[in-house]
């Protein structure tokens, strides 16, 4: 094992407050402040330095004036299990800590597999009535990338960049990351290689590019932590290692694993993303793997690996580490299709109103679809994207007031279908762009109107992911859920999960919902004795 020290200036730091992107709205309601809401006011977390992007629940649109819907997909699962470490804690989770799109992603679903691999994913889409509410329906969205076997993998040229600054001395975070990076090197296959750089006050090679994993864990089980953190430092190096060892065949990719406390050097965001940018664009992509709790900085984290055409996991105990890095390794590490954009075109004939519940920041604008320079999310082997739409039948109650001047009215005619729209309640675009392509590639799908009518209640698989979304929007004190509370997700996830896989998952997500409900009802007790004092 070799050991190679760079000393230098330190850079830049890694200190950024998100980069999110948000689609200009021209609906005349945004679900109002529920400052009062059981997300807000229960049991929340005490005063900390943990830094999350701030996003407003997502807004309702009217057809009439936004017919089209576009965002980014988003396979991030760190929220879900950051709630976790909350709820586990007795804590309610920061509203800005819950990314409704990412605890619904958690969880995988029954869709089918592509067919083949021309198209790297499949399509699937779903109506049913929603839970919550009697006026609205439900449209879920669901894609699913082809599965690669560990064999299948190409071989990876990987960059292990770990953060030993002081704040990384808890058992939460450094032993955490030795454990989990461990498993890496357990994965390791003939023709893959792991490098090691670390940084705190400066940034080192603590390990050359090696195919051996008892190098690996060796190198792993040597670092200790102390000193503060040059991060943007570190970064450069790691890039330099990967470049060094580039794999035109194979996966290039450095992996992250820090509390995101970058304290030293000079706040220059546009410098961290050119740097980032120009490697993703180089072919070496980022995974950002978030630990700890107090100066957790998840909203720098989930920025710098969205840029990285990446993926952000926060793992929070060893379970979450052998998820991501054991049994989805494939999908963290190989990359199957990149810049996959969702665009969603209702008719006006059949819906009135709308929402996207979560992907707030993902949102893009309409001309953003068609833009082959607009960088938008990546899907690994395997994984899985889920967005469901609340939608507004034509006819029915809605969340947006009627108009006073004749002219900003809905049509008189506009309940007839015409032209192309007959018979369709919407239609499902996609464009994504092949690993090592520039030209993206269009799939369209239309929805029929026909199941808007005859939509049942929810139930099984997309009853679940249902289940899942109303959590995370309860959690975010979403306004519009009406008096459905926590019992009511539980008994609409039922327990009949259907993939052995995935019925631990499952199961501690029945338990995460007592505890949020929990937690409700003793803020209630409390805020009453206070009333009554």
């Amino acid at each position: 094992m070799r050991f190679k020290f760079l000393i230098s200036a330190a850079l830049p730091a890694v200190l950024l407050a998100g980069c999110n992107s948000q689609q200009g709205s021209s609906a005349s309601y945004q679900p109002g402040p529920q400052e009062m809401a059981e997300a807000s006011d229960v049991a929340a977390a005490p005063e900390n330095a943990e830094r999350y992007a701030k996003n407003a629940v997502s807004p309702v649109h009217a057809v009439a004036q936004a017919p089209v819907s576009t965002f980014a997909v988003d396979v991030d699962t760190a929220a879900y299990a950051n709630v976790r470490r909350f709820l586990t804690q007795g804590q309610m989770p920061p509203r800005d800590a819950v990314r409704a799109e990412e605890l619904i992603n958690y969880f995988r679903y029954d869709y089918p597999a592509p067919g083949d691999r021309g198209a790297p994913f499949s399509v699937t889409t779903d109506v049913a009535q929603t839970p919550w509410n009697s006026e609205t329906r439900l449209l879920r969205i669901g894609l699913r990338g082809y599965d690669l076997g560990r064999a299948q993998r190409p071989p990876a040229n990987l960059v292990f960049l770990v953060d030993v600054s002081g704040s990384m001395n808890e058992p939460d975070k450094l032993p955490l990351v030795q454990r989990a990076l461990g498993m890496v090197a357990d994965n390791m296959k003939p023709g893959d290689h792991v490098s090691i750089v670390v940084y705190a006050g400066a940034a080192g090679v603590v390990l050359e590019p090696t195919s051996s994993p008892a190098e690996v864990r060796a190198a792993l089980d040597d670092l200790s932590a102390g000193g503060s953190t040059a991060g943007g430092e570190g970064i450069e190096l790691a890039y330099a290692m990967a470049r060094e060892n580039f794999d035109k065949e194979g996966i290039n990719r450095v992996i992250l694993a820090s509390d995101g406390d970058f304290n030293v050097g000079i706040t220059d965001q546009s410098q961290l993303e050119q740097l980032i940018e120009r490697n993703r664009d180089d072919g070496i992509t980022l995974t950002v793997l978030g630990f700890g709790q107090g100066n957790l900085n998840d909203s720098m984290m989930e920025a710098i690996a969205d840029k990285g055409n990446g993926n952000y996991a926060y793992v929070d105990g060893v379970d979450e580490a052998r998820k991501v890095l054991d049994t989805e390794l494939s999908s963290t590490l190989f990359t199957i299709a990149k810049d996959v954009k969702v665009q969603v075109e209702f008719n006006p004939a059949e819906v009135s109103q709308y929402r996207l519940i979560g992907y707030e920041n993902r949102a893009l604008t309409e001309q953003d679809f068609q833009n082959d320079k607009v960088d938008a999310g990546d899907i690994g082997a395997g994984h899985q994207v889920t967005a469901i739409y609340e939608i507004v039948p034509a006819g029915s109650k809605g969340w947006l007031p009627d108009r006073h001047f004749a002219a900003n009215r809905r049509p008189e005619n506009a309940g007839g279908a015409t032209g192309d729209a007959k018979g369709e309640l919407a239609q499902v675009r996609l464009r994504y762009k092949l690993p090592n392509g520039d030209a993206s590639r269009l799939i369209t799908q239309p929805v029929e109107a026909s199941r808007l009518r005859n939509a049942p209640m929810p139930s099984g698989d997309l009853a679940f992911a249902v289940a899942v979304a109303g959590f995370a929007q309860k959690l975010r004190g979403d306004d519009l859920l009406g008096d459905w509370g926590y019992a009511d997700v539980k008994r609409l996830a039922g327990s009949q999960w259907g993939f052995s896989q995935q019925a631990w998952w499952r199961s501690e997500f029945l338990r995460l919902v007592d505890r949020a409900d929990a937690q409700t009802r003793t803020a209630s007790v409390r805020r009453a004795e206070d009333r009554a004092l």
